[in-house]
């Protein structure tokens, strides 16, 4: 009995980058066969692909002129335990556990592409234009062969680059980096050689994707901390006690500095000086006392003890030195404690009232909800999250960032992996209607449970052991060579994009004319709750912003 040969044992697609291709479902999307993009850019596509047999080893290979700026990594699944929130709103992909398409592979052809029969699945293609590219119009024809090289797939994308340059980022950006975290999954001690090569990958890869200010633990970060538990001590400042006198070295904090200036870091933002939701005790702060190497300071100091407030204020007036050492008055942020609330007041008065006198010069930023508590005068700089912002817009505070987190899950955009991508695409358009200053996000590569009690495998893990949805805790997981970049992360950063080009434009039509026409087919005005939510919007959209900026600037 001889088996019909099957006619199309391959079939491929090509799609946006919005589009997440779930291995266990048909494939709906449209196909996307062009694009554009300006100079300074990346531009993104996939490549989906389902065979009907199993099939090993496959090929891919690229023809471009753009060639050299292209980069192929497979979409490969994570899976998810804990989604959402039992009252989550109906703006989802899914609600079901199992895998999802995140962690973006570099595709290595020796090891060839593996097609399971009856499942979509693709390749992430991403194009990083150089700021001196050549304009035009660019094929880029993505080739399937198998390990003989007989071909079984061809798709051609027409990549046109615009004559215009993305301007430098203005927004304020930091997705909270965990060096504890390096250390614990790679098992290098802390600040040695190969955890400083580790930080400066990661360090790297943040920077290249739109972050320019970097969480710097001066002490162990007190973040997502059991009360009364620690996490791996990740001191940068040496301090010693001798005679009743403090001693503080900065030499890895200057060597920390050096990196960032190295990687393109803009902003330094100093670890929290008080412990989280409400500034009650010191963070874990280890010391040289007499020679012995011992805890210093930590949850059973009452913040407001005089021998903590005493250290604080010797220790800030040095740090001072150094910042003016260094030429870092501009560049840097102070944090007192992370999410306080309105039954914190007292206490969070007692640590602002002892460290703005010192850092009269500097901004202190925390995230802080509660508008009642901001009117109290004691923070100057709050970052409300994305669902309680409007309080803070109505009355007219200048200067305001958001950030949005596990909490924020109906409504509002956000990240989770079963979100469709637009919502993850939309804070661009939303950060430039509001003219928000700055973003924060808590999670950059937190790779421990919920309180960091102990640590998981990112990619077997995803929603820090139950504690947060899935895709909530970090952008980057934790590969061999380095960090391993996600659909999460290059959507972001495509947002961000989005926000460079509009400011870009706005040098031509004003602010009026690039939010009418941003809003210029929507019923209701942008906001952080009201946006839209299908991912064809922000394609047509951004090629038309494409299409105006190359009349204005090239017309």
């Amino acid at each position: 009995m001889q088996t019909k040969p099957l006619a199309d044992p391959l079939e491929t697609r090509i799609v946006s980058s919005l589009i997440k291709v779930f291995a266990d479902e048909e494939l709906e999307a449209p196909p996307q066969a062009s694009g554009s993009c300006l100079r300074g850019e990346t531009y993104s596509f996939q490549v989906a692909y389902r065979t009907q047999v199993h099939m090993r080893s496959l090929q891919v290979h690229v023809e471009s002129e753009l060639q050299a700026f292209i980069s192929l990594r497979t979409v490969e699944l994570a899976p998810a335990e804990f989604i959402n929130y039992h009252d989550a709103d109906e703006f989802v992909l899914r609600t079901t556990p199992g895998l999802y398409p995140d962690p973006l592979v570099p595709l290595n052809n020796e090891r060839g592409l593996t097609g399971y029969p009856h499942q979509w699945r693709s390749i992430w293609v991403s194009v990083d234009i150089p700021v001196d590219a050549a304009a035009g119009a660019f094929d880029i024809a993505v080739k399937i062969t198998d390990s003989q090289g007989n071909s079984l797939a061809l798709e051609t994308f027409k990549l046109e680059v615009i004559a215009a340059a993305l301007p430098e980022q203005t927004l304020i950006h930091t997705e909270w980096f965990h060096v504890d975290c390096l250390s614990t999954h790679y098992g290098v001690d802390v600040f040695s050689e190969p955890h400083w090569e580790r930080i400066e990958q990661y360090i790297r890869t943040a920077v290249n994707h739109g972050m320019n200010m970097i969480l710097t633990p001066l002490f162990t970060p007190p973040l997502d901390t059991e009360i009364g538990g620690e996490r791996p001590t990740v001191q940068l400042v040496d301090v010693e006690l001798s005679s009743g006198n403090y001693h503080f070295s900065f030499d890895r904090l200057e060597r920390w500095v050096d990196l960032c200036n190295r990687c393109g870091v803009k902003y330094v933002e100093f670890s929290h000086l008080f412990t989280q939701w409400g500034a009650k005790h010191a963070p874990k702060i280890m010391a040289t006392v007499d020679g012995q190497f011992k805890q210093l300071y930590g949850w059973d100091t009452d913040s407001r003890d005089p021998e903590y407030t005493a250290f604080i204020t010797s220790f800030l007036h040095a740090l001072i030195r150094f910042i003016d050492d260094h030429e870092l008055r501009e560049r840097v942020f102070f944090h007192l404690s992370d999410e306080p609330g309105i039954g914190d007041l007292d206490i969070y008065r007692a640590a602002s009232e002892l460290v703005k006198p010192i850092l009269k010069d500097f901004p202190i930023i925390d995230a802080l909800s509660d508008y009642d508590f901001y009117r109290s005068g004691l923070i100057e700089h709050p970052i409300p999250a994305s669902n309680d912002i409007q309080p803070f817009l109505d009355h007219g505070v200048e200067g305001l960032w958001t950030y949005y987190c596990c909490a924020q899950y109906k409504k509002v955009s956000n990240r989770f992996f079963h979100m469709p991508s637009a919502l993850n695409r939309a804070l661009g358009i939303q950060l430039y209607k509001l003219n928000l200053k700055g973003f924060l996000h808590w999670g950059y590569n937190f790779w421990y449970s919920q309180f960091s009690k102990y640590p998981i495998n990112p990619f077997q893990v995803t929603d820090a052991g139950g504690g947060f949805p899935a895709g909530d805790p970090f952008l980057v997981y934790p590969g061999d060579e380095g960090p391993i970049e996600s659909i999460r992360l290059e959507v972001l950063t495509e947002a961000l994009q989005d926000l460079r080009a509009l400011e870009l434009l706005e040098t031509k039509l004003g602010r009026e004319g690039v939010i009418a026409l941003l809003e210029e087919d929507l019923q209701e005005e942008i906001s952080l709750t009201v946006y839209p939510r299908n991912s064809e919007w922000y394609i047509r959209k951004r090629e038309h912003i494409n299409t105006v900026i190359n009349n204005n600037f090239n017309g």
